[in-house]
């Protein structure tokens, strides 16, 4: 297929050279342009705005930050939309507010374009073994169309719902991932003020009812208060906002996540953002020093 791809950070590197290796024709753009330098060593044309991209493409892949960043990108200045044909896909695999997912489903609708979202968990490594897990929002007929990409990039495809569902599946799952960094960084620190040995207390949990990959890794992180690894906590944080936004606007209650939210909103304002996400512990021994 000719596809073509836009955010070539950790996640998006990694997945656009999938593409490229299973022998779509791949395009891309970016703000930095050096960011698309090894793609284009191997093949991918390189695109001067995202308006020449779509019109290139039969679809476009996106992995940016923000929900303004999807917005900008599809409907701005020489955006996606001014370029793209009817027929086209635009499959989004960023993070963003279900509600910015449903309008642009429907703006793109009246064009006659099609919309994913289709929001990512696994992380650098994932991406990198093309392990990611895909949670999809949207019509059933564009994801069939765009399936083949979808399992160049990731082992578990799962159809949520219409457009925005995809969203809604993502913020569950950074809701429970950063509640259980939370619950890791605590049981570190109560191990740490009874003295015992860190490691021995994360290789013991490992073993039982309480292990889980969030205590692999960034439970391992903690020990070895390696900080600087791993996603960056601004990355949790925004999206938590997105979550907390959606809780208050639907009258949910989120008790746990809030407290969760607190902590990140600490941890940014020590100036850890762009630090793992267990910096969570940090937070923890700035209130109460061992």
């Amino acid at each position: 297929m000719k596809v073509g791809f836009i955010g070539l950070g950790v996640m998006g590197a990694p997945m656009a050279g999938h593409l490229l290796a299973a022998g779509h024709e791949l395009a891309v753009w970016a703000r930095r342009p050096e960011s698309t330098a090894a793609l284009a060593a191997q093949g991918a044309h390189v695109c001067a705005t995202p308006a020449a991209l779509a019109a290139r493409c039969e679809v476009v892949i996106s992995i940016v930050t923000s929900s303004a960043d999807v917005e900008a990108l599809a409907f701005g200045h020489e955006g996606l939309a001014g370029g793209f044909a009817a027929g086209a896909v635009h499959v989004d695999m960023s993070t963003i507010a279900p509600g910015t997912a449903r309008a642009l489903a429907a703006r793109y609708a009246e064009r006659g374009i099609g919309w994913l979202d289709a929001p990512v968990s696994g992380g650098g490594q994932a991406a990198r073994e093309a392990a990611l897990a895909i949670m999809a929002g949207g019509d059933a007929a564009v994801l069939a169309k765009v399936r083949p990409l979808l399992e160049t990039l990731g082992k578990r495809i799962v159809h949520v719902g219409e457009a925005g569902a995809g969203q809604v599946a993502k913020a569950c799952n950074q809701m429970i991932m950063v509640n259980a960094i939370q619950a890791c960084a605590e049981a570190m620190h109560l191990a740490k003020a009874h003295g015992v040995d860190l490691a021995a207390v994360r290789q013991a949990l490992l073993g039982g009812s309480a292990a889980s990959k969030v205590l692999e890794l960034l439970g391992g992180r903690m020990v070895g208060r390696e900080f600087g690894a791993g996603i960056e906590a601004r990355l949790h944080h925004k999206d938590f906002g997105l979550l907390m936004a959606e809780a208050c606007r639907l009258g949910v209650p989120l008790p746990v996540a809030a407290q969760t939210w607190q902590q990140l909103n600490a941890l940014m304002a020590a100036g850890w953002g762009r630090d793992d996400t267990s910096s969570l512990l940090r937070v923890l021994e700035a209130e109460r020093p061992l």
